[in-house]
């Protein structure tokens, strides 16, 4: 109502001329120029690069720092007008959807580990995977399913669930437990003793053990991410885990620690293509 009144005493008390027109008018010197649309992306993802610290092997007493790094798909565009994700940086899908897995492990090796004396060295790992995660807006869960596509050649597992706080707009909290499981295959390569390794001349390792897979650790995690804008963010986590079954009864467990420390800062980078 305002809006209109002011626009009646406008137009009650602007001289008459004003509102007629004339054949001596100059032509209006702006000209409008077309804006080509914008172009959304057809692929959006997230990179985070830093530094972590974990056991030098499952069952070290020590933690060794490295490189720590991640990748995360944030929108791809598919044939016939179909997508996955959102190309808007702060959307958060709600509900169940697919996600990748993806884990390094390090090389282990006696000459690094003289305590390891007598084991054969296991080469460096690359799992790589899918899964299936859950994501409400203060909580999650995720299962995914990997096979060490590089290195080990076995398969694994891990589920796990956060309670999620937003403290601030920026700033995100997880919090929530985690059970990692390995086949057969893999606990022999990490926590078992050849009957070969354990008859090795100086071995520290006398005893064949067998490894079973199953369930071989659980733990708790506790993360943090800040937004710094748009395209730029930090991330970082810290994470205890307890061996089980197999892994907790490994002599390779039992000559360093049955439960160990892991934890992870890096710089987050989004891109859109």
């Amino acid at each position: 109502m305002k809006i209109t009144a002011l626009a009646i005493v406008l137009v009650a008390t602007a001289p008459l001329t004003a509102f007629a027109g004339s054949l001596d008018t100059a032509p209006d010197s702006v000209v409008a120029v077309p804006v080509a649309p914008v172009k959304a992306p057809k692929l959006a993802f997230t990179l985070r690069a830093g530094i972590g610290g974990a056991p030098a092997y499952f069952g070290a007493k020590d933690l060794k720092a490295g490189p720590d790094f991640s990748f995360s798909l944030n929108y791809l565009a598919l044939p016939g007008g179909r997508s996955i994700g959102s190309t808007d940086p702060r959307a958060v899908s709600y509900g169940f959807a697919p996600r990748g897995s993806f884990r390094y492990i390090a090389k282990r090796s006696s000459k690094d580990d003289p305590e390891l004396t007598g084991l054969n060295d296991v080469k460096a790992s690359v799992e790589l995977g899918l899964g299936l995660g859950y994501t409400q807006r203060n909580f999650e869960a995720f299962a995914d399913v990997r096979y060490g596509a590089i290195g080990h050649h076995a398969w694994v597992g891990e589920i796990g669930a956060n309670a999620v706080m937003h403290p601030t707009e920026q700033l995100t909290l997880r919090v929530g437990p985690r059970v990692f499981f390995g086949s057969r295959d893999y606990a022999n390569t990490y926590f078992g003793v050849s009957a070969a390794e354990a008859a090795a001349v100086g071995s520290k390792f006398t005893t064949p053990y067998t490894a079973k897979g199953g369930a071989l650790t659980a733990g708790l995690e506790l993360g943090a991410t800040y937004a710094i804008n748009d395209t730029w963010g930090i991330d970082g986590a810290v994470r205890w885990d307890k061996y089980l079954g197999d892994a907790k009864s490994s002599p390779i467990v039992a000559q360093g620690k049955d439960n160990n420390v892991s934890l992870r800062i890096g710089v987050t980078r989004r891109f859109s293509f």
